[in-house]
């Protein structure tokens, strides 16, 4: 500590409660620092490692401080199919937040697909790249995306040395996945009529009899049931039944027992339905490529199973006829599987391992969630996706990523990688509030275990950021000067790095930024959430000037460092007008902002709290508006975000004169992330 006539406090039960007393050197109050009370500690660590189930898109974070006195308050083409948890596929630009997909986790030998959370989506601007594998499979992409490879975790693009240096895509290179998704099949009417052909053949009852009562000349009768376990494919059936004017009936079938699921079922014993729904099933003469995948998924749903290897069952030869005749219109290898049973029974297959069964689950899109999840498979034995071609399209496209808890999602069949700060202060037995702005704790040691770290032969140069918990550059950085001793240690273990903040006071270490950039890859994001001057003393009463933030953008990017700007938080009546957005956009623009992301106000767990107590005293006006959009969780509804986010993508698409064109963006590994509120 450099610090002159400081009192240092030794009464140990004013030191942090979580923290073993030999780690801390001494705490004290400093008279000049806004009562604040510093601990210095010596950590045992300096290079964290993200959790797999992060929602961050890197693995590896620094943090010299706990705690930040500011007190404030990776990218793909749009149609890119995501894999969702339901097993069907849904374009990237209309995935939500909140909703269910497949991630991956790495489990030594093997990696294994399962279920995760979207946790953020957003939209960037940004040059394109096409990547088409030799399996026909195209993706589109910004040069900063990643994929898994073979040999790890590759951008789309880079080069062996220079300022862009990094492990990229080559024509040497093979992805990790199953190849290209199949397209998913509209819902027609032979579709629907393939579909309930399947499925009512396969599983449901259709039957007229006739009985000689006293005093007519007979009694008929019409029965039709479905009883399935499965609430989708009986809702499904439902559907399409009342699409024919067939009303039926639901009931409970059987009611649950030990290790059996309870069974609903569906009737009707009106003459006029019972006789639709012969119509319906019955055989075609000619039958279209849409009645044969229906055909597929409804006796799939009936009859299929998949616990590694498909198949689908059945005593009948002409289903089994039916089965095998579809398959071969859409091309779908199989085989079949005598059982030798008094009954006929006999087994479709379909060979060829996940690559065939996931395109033939997107193909015809059976109802039965249960019957096509992949989760806790193993991607063993990939078909070779060797990489055909890696073209720039030589213009921008908007991009949009996500990010989720296992810090991947599957991209057309591929493995992708995906591009929070107060609530750890509670790890510490603080609190998030008052205590995250007034306790910080300082790392003094940082610098060396950092280059003992990255010294090590084990360290794989991954990508490393900073400011991703609290800002490193807030004000007390000028007094302990600890990032200078990071970033050489960062240069001179050529790591790629990032860095978010909100201080100009980064301008001072531009110098080792910029040998970082030319040796490893550097990127810096500075925060600018308003230009306001109200509003900004209100939300973030001790950052410095937002109009300082961008004018240190333009002198990091004069200095030949990429630099750009978040938009974030965009908090709703409070700094997202289109007048205070557009003008943003137009200074960060005149800085050379190599990117410019927008991320609407999210709240989780404590934050939340303080937020709505900050609103209660500030913002009155506003308290119901919030409580009213948060009142489901984190995050403002879908439609909220995106018509805020949408105010900066509008605003930048918007030709002005006297600005200068974009620099190519650099990568953007620190993720568009909130920074911290307050």
């Amino acid at each position: 500590m450099r610090w002159q006539g400081l009192s240092v406090d030794e009464d140990r039960e004013r030191r942090l409660p979580k923290l073993a007393g030999d780690a801390v050197i001494r705490t004290f109050d400093a008279p000049e620092a806004l009562d604040i009370r510093f601990h210095e500690i010596r950590a045992k660590s300096a290079l964290n490692r993200v959790s797999e189930r992060s929602r961050m898109p890197f693995r590896y974070t620094v943090n010299p401080y706990r705690g930040c006195s500011h007190a404030c308050a990776y990218c793909l083409g749009r149609d890119t199919p995501i894999l969702m948890a339901d097993g069907r596929t849904k374009a990237i630009a209309d995935v939500r937040v909140g909703d269910e997909i497949y991630g991956t986790f790495d489990c030594g030998k093997y990696r294994f697909y399962a279920f995760t959370e979207v946790l953020a989506h957003w939209s960037t601007f940004k040059p394109a790249y096409r990547i088409t594998l030799e399996d026909g499979t195209e993706l589109v992409a910004s040069g900063d995306h990643r994929f898994l490879t073979w040999r790890g975790w590759k951008y789309v693009s880079g080069t062996q040395q220079g300022s862009r240096r990094r492990p990229h895509l080559t024509t040497n290179d093979k992805l990790l996945g199953t190849g290209r998704f199949a397209a998913q099949p509209e819902e027609s009417p032979d579709y629907r009529q393939g579909y309930l052909c399947g499925l009512i053949r396969g599983d449901g009852h259709v039957g007229s009899y006739s009985y000689a009562r006293p005093g007519r000349l007979r009694d008929d009768h019409h029965r039709f049931r479905l009883a399935l376990t499965d609430l989708e494919a009986l809702r499904r059936a439902r559907g399409y039944l009342a699409d024919l004017d067939v009303t039926t009936k639901q009931f409970a079938f059987g009611a649950a027992a030990a290790g059996v699921r309870p069974i609903t079922a569906i009737r009707t014993s009106a003459r006029d339905g019972v006789g639709a729904i012969r119509q319906a099933i019955r055989w075609p003469r000619h039958p279209t490529g849409d009645w044969v995948k229906g055909f597929l998924a409804g006796i799939f749903d009936a009859e299929g199973c998949f616990s590694g290897s498909l198949r689908i069952s059945n005593t009948d030869p002409e289903i089994i006829d039916w089965i095998t005749y579809s398959l071969r219109q859409l091309g779908i290898s199989h085989v079949i599987e005598r059982r030798k049973q008094a009954n006929g029974l006999a087994c479709v297959r379909l060979p060829g391992g996940l690559t065939e069964h996931l395109r033939f689950f997107h193909t015809v899109d059976p109802a039965i969630t249960r019957k096509r999840s992949i989760g806790a498979m193993a991607l063993k034995n990939p078909p070779p996706l060797g990489v055909a071609e890696i073209a720039p399209l030589n213009k921008r496209l908007d991009m949009y990523d996500i990010t989720t808890g296992t810090g991947d999602f599957i991209a057309n069949g591929v493995v992708s990688h995906n591009c929070f700060a107060r609530p750890t202060h509670t790890y510490l037995g603080l609190d998030a509030d008052r205590d995250f702005e007034r306790e910080i704790i300082v790392k003094v040691n940082v610098p060396e275990l950092l280059r003992a770290e990255l010294s090590r032969p084990s360290w794989k140069r991954e990508h490393v950021a900073l400011g991703t918990n609290t800002d490193p550059y807030q004000w007390v950085e000028s007094r302990y000067r600890l990032m200078p001793g990071i970033w050489e240690t960062i240069r001179d273990s050529d790591t790629p790095s990032s860095l978010v903040t909100k201080s100009p006071l980064v301008l001072r270490d531009k110098a080792l930024l910029k040998e970082i950039e030319e040796r490893a890859g550097m990127n810096v994001y500075l925060s600018v959430p308003t230009l306001d001057e109200e509003t900004w003393r209100a939300t973030e009463p001790h950052t410095p000037s937002p109009r300082a933030r961008l004018k240190a953008v333009a002198a990091l990017n004069r200095a030949g460092i990429p630099s750009g700007v978040l938009v974030a938080p965009l908090m709703p009546g409070i700094n997202d007008s289109p007048e205070q957005v557009t003008r943003i956009l137009e200074l960060a623009e005149e800085a050379g902002a190599v990117s410019i992301g927008a991320v609407t106000l999210h709240l989780r767990g404590e934050v939340k709290d303080i937020f709505f107590d900050w609103l209660r005293l500030h913002r009155p006006d506003l308290l119901a508006h919030y409580e009213d959009l948060y009142k489901r969780g984190a995050y403002a509804p879908s439609q909220v975000r995106r018509e805020i986010e949408g105010r900066v993508k509008l605003a930048r698409s918007r030709p002005r004169r006297g600005v200068r064109k974009q620099r190519e963006e650099p990568s953007a590994n620190s993720g568009d992330s909130q920074p911290a509120l307050f």
